[in-house]
């Protein structure tokens, strides 16, 4: 008898949560709105909740600097690399940082192979804008010889896992990496016209403002959504950023989509949103400095 009514209960959860699946697929909206009537997300969060996030550096042994982030079931990898090249004839005091955001395949079924997605090439192209806007890594202080030597610093992050926010843990991936490069001290010869490298002397990268991003999507003009998901993005009419620095000094502010929040002013939902991402950007900082 225990073991039908066993059976028999286990029937019931399978089918309900089978129904729950095709109820999700069938009609995306409708399944978020039935969270969000309760205070909830569909991954149990609270509707104005975060991610947990944590962050490992120093993981990948043949880069001069990397960082591995995990923002709930997102994680993404970032190795900095550093060469020496020649400065180009427009300008010679600068070196060169090369930033580069990759979704491969292997991290999502949203993600097909072949060339990168259009969705890395325009996070790579807010990656560059968000590192020279802030100065993160002065061109400037990367020569090592006026006209004839400097570092070029290439930047790659890599999703190893997609669910959703993927720019917010890409950022800071790449301040963590950053954090945690040391170049060679590096000398360049007027005789030999070569530079030479001393691995023994390491120094770390001359940073200068160091910008955490927090994002939000505005899902059927009516809810706010920090840290959107994977299922909740493609729902969204809306999506802010907002990158902060060390001081919560705006760096950068980016909206995509014009709907806004019925019955407020979009004064008022970007200063909610506002007032979320300097709280977030704070937690991110102290997890950061601790890493």
């Amino acid at each position: 008898m225990a073991t039908a009514v066993q059976s028999s209960t286990s029937g019931d959860v399978s089918g309900s949560s089978s129904a729950a699946a095709i109820f999700q697929r069938l009609h995306p909206d409708q399944y978020l709105t039935r969270f969000l009537d309760k205070g909830y997300r569909p991954d149990a969060r609270r509707k104005d909740v975060w991610r947990d996030v944590s962050i490992n550096v120093g993981s990948i042994a043949t880069a001069d600097g990397s960082a591995l982030v995990r923002m709930g079931d997102t994680t993404m990898v970032c190795g900095v690399k550093a060469e020496v090249a020649e400065p180009s004839g427009s300008r010679p005091d600068e070196g060169f940082v090369v930033p580069n955001i990759d979704l491969p395949a292997l991290c999502s079924p949203k993600f097909k192979p072949g060339p990168p997605a259009d969705e890395a090439q325009t996070m790579s192209n807010w990656l560059n804008d968000l590192l020279v806007s802030s100065q993160t890594l002065p061109p400037t202080s990367l020569v090592i010889a006026p006209g004839k030597a400097a570092w070029s610093v290439y930047i790659d992050v890599v999703c190893i896992n997609f669910d959703g926010n993927a720019y917010d843990a890409a950022v800071l991936a790449v301040m963590a990496a950053l954090r945690n490069t040391r170049l060679p001290r590096a000398t360049f010869s007027e005789d030999t016209q070569q530079t030479t490298c001393d691995a023994n002397e390491t120094f770390p990268l001359p940073l200068g403002r160091l910008p955490l991003t927090a994002s939000f999507g505005v899902f059927q003009s009516t809810h706010v959504l920090p840290d959107p998901t994977a299922f909740e993005l493609p729902l969204l009419s809306t999506n802010i950023c907002i990158a902060l620095d060390e001081q919560l000094r705006a760096c950068a502010v980016r909206q995509e989509g014009l709907g806004g929040v019925t019955g407020r002013s979009g004064d008022d939902v970007l200063s909610e949103a506002w007032t979320a991402a300097e709280e977030r950007v704070r937690a991110l900082r102290n997890i950061l400095e601790q890493s």
